[in-house]
Formats: structure tokens, sequence, C-alpha cells
């Protein structure tokens, strides 16, 4: 009946969409955006459509996981013909955007001598007319700046790019999202729509609020066949779980990977959201589990598993305000997080170091993270310190401890952790695997691996504990969750270097009884 009150299933998740690849910070942002369409997006469907066995093959090597390979069948490769066209086509401006960010970074290595840079605007490809300014730094390196806020309402940011498919978590792995693009397919509900549609608001409030099927099927602009579908993906009744709130005290519930929930009575905070759907796991934590309201998202940094548009998507409408640090007005390699959420529709808090955000009951204040983002200039990117229900909770992220006396200042001044949650992924990605698309110079594979996406080691980890005097210490899982294989393409035995550092450092903490654990899938902490 039309008027039948109605859920939206557990289950169901959202892929949202940029020219059919996965949407992360570097497919979103405007600058980022049109230089991994031009240098990454396009010459991957190339190599593809060139040899499409190749790329299955390697798709499939356990030993090539989290390559650039496209994992689609060679069945399909004429589909994958046709999105390339599309993009070089509708996409032009946004490639010759590129091409001009490329050129006008060879014209300042060419020209900026240290000596006025006004004679090099008229010398600028005109793509880049009014959204940068060349400058100096204090030792007369020249670059870029380019100003953000202006790009999103110029040519180069376009939500005709922006989709979204709905369909069901089926617990098999999909492919890695920074490689494979995602085609039509029979089992899935395709939307046109942008990311911030109101429609998307109203679909995913349905998990803790009942609808109608009408009502969504308005909402979403949806025409008798999707709707057909969307109904399938709606209940009678809700998957919510029983004890998603508290009566009293505090609770730290880890949802996997660097996801954290902390819960008062009062309010409930969300770290790094990247929550499983898969509510027959049995063995998680889900979405079923999450409080019907949120005051605060807290995120730390903006790689693809810290930003996870798929899940943030699904609490629009449920969170308050979402806090990220502050970025670097018009770096290259520095995206502003903010421009980007608030562009999706979300309300943002952006904070910098020992910046406060108060909540009911308490506060939120940020603090710094070092390292991690293979030494370039990437200042958005923020740890934080949360005060609930009487105690302190440090919560690091993937930060560095490169330099432990950094923590002494932060002890200093916030006092000492009752708990600290630690990233200890010490032997990351290279500096090519994520940022290959913005470097306008190549670098040597040498130079690559020697720059990488790492967190602490063990001695690193046990310095920020000494400095930081915590009670407790909690290593993240690093991409160790079945679940968010298509996200992080990560695989360790126990031999993994990684692993024998968390050992080593459980170890350290063991001697001195300090409690501690290597956390996996879900924990919780009652006090």
């Amino acid at each position: 009946m039309a008027d039948e009150q109605l859920f939206l299933r557990s289950k169901v998740i959202i892929e949202p969409l940029v020219d059919r690849f996965v949407a992360q910070p570097h497919t979103m942002a405007p600058v980022q955006a049109a230089m991994n369409l031009a240098f990454l997006h396009v010459p991957l469907l190339e190599s593809y459509l060139q040899s499409p066995q190749v790329h299955v093959a390697a798709s499939s090597n356990p030993e090539l996981r989290g390559g650039y390979f496209i994992n689609i069948p060679e069945e399909r490769a004429d589909e994958v013909r046709e999105l390339l066209a599309t993009i070089k086509r509708d996409r032009a401006d946004m490639l010759k955007f590129a091409e001009a960010i490329a050129a006008g970074q060879e014209i300042l290595r060419a020209n900026a001598t240290g000596f006025d840079l006004t004679p090099l605007y008229p010398k600028l490809p005109d793509e880049l007319g009014g959204l940068v300014e060349l400058a100096y730094d204090t030792d007369n390196q020249a670059q870029l700046r380019f100003m953000e806020p202006v790009l999103y309402t110029s040519p180069y940011y376009q939500e005709s790019r922006q989709s979204v498919q709905l369909s069901f978590e089926t617990g098999i792995e999909r492919p890695f999202i920074l490689s494979t693009p995602r085609l039509p397919s029979e089992d899935v509900l395709e939307l046109d729509i942008p990311f911030r549609h109101p429609g998307l608001t109203e679909l995913f409030k349905a998990r803790v609020k009942p609808t109608t099927l009408a009502h969504l099927r308005e909402a979403l602009e949806l025409n008798d066949e999707q709707a057909a579908v969307l109904r399938t993906m709606l209940s009678e009744t809700p998957a919510l779980n029983e004890d998603r709130h508290i009566e009293s005290g505090g609770r730290i519930r880890y949802f996997g990977h660097a996801c954290l929930v902390l819960q008062t009575p009062e309010a409930a905070i969300v770290t790094d959201p990247f929550i499983s759907a898969d509510s027959d796991a049995g063995d998680r934590y889900t979405l079923d589990d999450l409080p019907d309201y949120i005051d605060l998202v807290l995120i730390t940094h903006g790689h693809q598993d810290h930003i996870v548009m798929e899940t943030l998507l699904q609490l629009r409408g449920r969170v308050g305000k979402i806090v990220c640090p502050r970025y670097s007005r018009g770096n290259l390699a520095d995206p502003s997080i903010a421009l980007m959420l608030k562009h999706q529709g979300f309300e943002v808090v952006e904070v910098d170091d020992f910046d406060e955000v108060e909540f009911p009951g308490g506060k939120i204040t940020a603090t710094p993270f070092l390292g991690e983002h293979c030494d370039l200039d990437i200042r958005a990117k923020s740890t934080y310190w949360a005060d609930l229900a009487g105690k302190k909770v440090f919560i690091g992220a993937d930060s560095s401890g490169i330099a432990p006396k950094l923590y002494r200042y932060i002890k200093g001044h916030l006092g000492t952790a009752d708990f600290a949650f630690l990233g200890m992924e010490c032997d990351g990605a290279p500096l090519t695997w994520l940022y290959q698309a913005l470097l306008t110079i190549p670098v040597t594979k040498k130079m690559s691996n020697s720059r990488k996406l790492s967190g602490s080691n063990a001695e690193q980890a046990a310095a920020i504990m000494v400095e930081l005097g915590a009670k407790e210490a909690y290593v993240y899982a690093m991409g160790e969750e079945d679940w968010l294989g298509h996200v992080m393409a990560t695989t360790y035995t126990p031999d993994t270097y990684q692993i024998k550092q968390i050992e080593e450092f459980l170890g350290w903490c063991k001697e001195r009884d300090i409690p501690a654990d290597h956390l996996f899938k879900q924990q919780e902490w009652r006090w």
C-alpha cells in the first residue's frame, strides 16, 4: 500500500561513483579529480582495452593485490570502451585543465628563478586564468597556489560526473575501488543523481525512521521500474540493535579499521566512519549498531580509507557536524576536506591544532598529526583528544611517532590519556601508489619506495606511550578485516613485518603492565 510504513533493509549499500569510478577524495576535489582523470583513469582504461585478459588475470593474482588493474571481464570490454569515449568527449575541459596544470608547473620550473613572478602570468595556459596564484616560499621555490573555493564554482567541478549504485551487501569482496570502474548490473539500482541530492538523505534516514515507498519514490525521482527495485530494499521492520544506546556511564566500541564510536547517554561521536553493512556476519558491529543520532563525526585525514563516502552518505541526516582538519589553502597535494564535504551536503567544522569542539557533556580537541603522507606538504590531517564521561581518549589514527617529544606537549596541554588508539601500518604503500597522478615530475622507484604511507613502528609507538603517559594502548587493524578489502587491498601473514612490529609493541606494553591489544573487527570498553 502507498502509505505502508517501511524501513531500509540492513544490508543495503551504496557505492557513490564519479564517472563510474568509486568516489574518494582524489576523484572529488576539483584539481585532484582532473589530474586523476587525465593521468590515471584515462591511461588505465586505455591499458585495459589494449589487453583486457592481462588486467583480469592480474586482478586475481594475490601478489598483485592493490595494483592498478581493471577487474572487468573481457566480454564487457565494449562497455569500458564506451566509458572511455564518454570521458574523452564529456570531460574534455577537465582533461585540458589537467594538462594546463602540468604545463603551468613546467613554466614555473623553467622561469621562476627568484625574480618577480608577474611576467609569468600571461604565459600560463588560459585554463588556469583566475584560478591560481604564483608564489615563492622563503627558499625561493615557486609553486602554483590553487584557489580551491573558486574552483568549486568553475567548469572543472561537475556534479554531472556523480551517480550512485544501490545494492545488497553479498559478503563477496568487491573490486578494488582505486582501479576498477563500476558498470551497470542487473542486481544494482542505478541513480543518476549527485551525492548532495536530498533524496539520499531521506533514503538513509529510513534506517531509523519509517517512511513510505511513495515518499522515497518522489524524493529520489524514480520511475516505475526503479521504484519496484527499491521496494525490494525496504522492510516492514527496522534492523536496529537494541543496545545501540547506553543509559549511563561511557562506552567505546571499535567498529573496525580506524572507526570508533564513543558514547554517553547524552552524545555519540564516530571517528573515520568505515562501517560494514553485513549484519549476517555476526563477528562485527555494523550500521545496525550505530546510535540513531551522531553529534560529531571526526575525520582524521583525507585518504580513501578514512573518508569513506559509502559510509558517510548513509549517515547524512543523522549527524550534527563533521569535524575535519584545516588544509593548506591551495597546495596541489592537500585538497580541502571541508570544502569537499560541504559540497556533498554536510555541515562541517574545520579545526586546527588544539581547537576545541564541544558536544553535550564533553568536548573534542584537535591534536597534531605527524608523517604518514609520503613527506608531502599535506596539512589537512589531525588526531583528536576526546573528553567524555570522565575519561580522556587519544585518537591517533595513522599518525607517526617520528618526533615523540610532540606528545609531551600534548600531555602538557591536555593531561594524561586513559586510552590511546594508535595506527601501526609501519610499512605502507609508496608515494606513487596514491599520488602518482599529482606528480608532474617523474620520481624514481627508489625515491618512491623510500617515502611511504606509514604509521608508527614498535619503537615509535612505545615512544608515544612514554611521552603521552597513556594508561592503555590499542592498535587499529590495518586493513586486516575481510570486509574492507575493496578499499584496502592489503594482505598480511603472521610473519609480515607490520604484524611483528605490533607484537613487539604489545610485548613492550606487557612488560610495563600497560593494558594493550591489537584490535580486530569489534571490541567494547565500558565504564
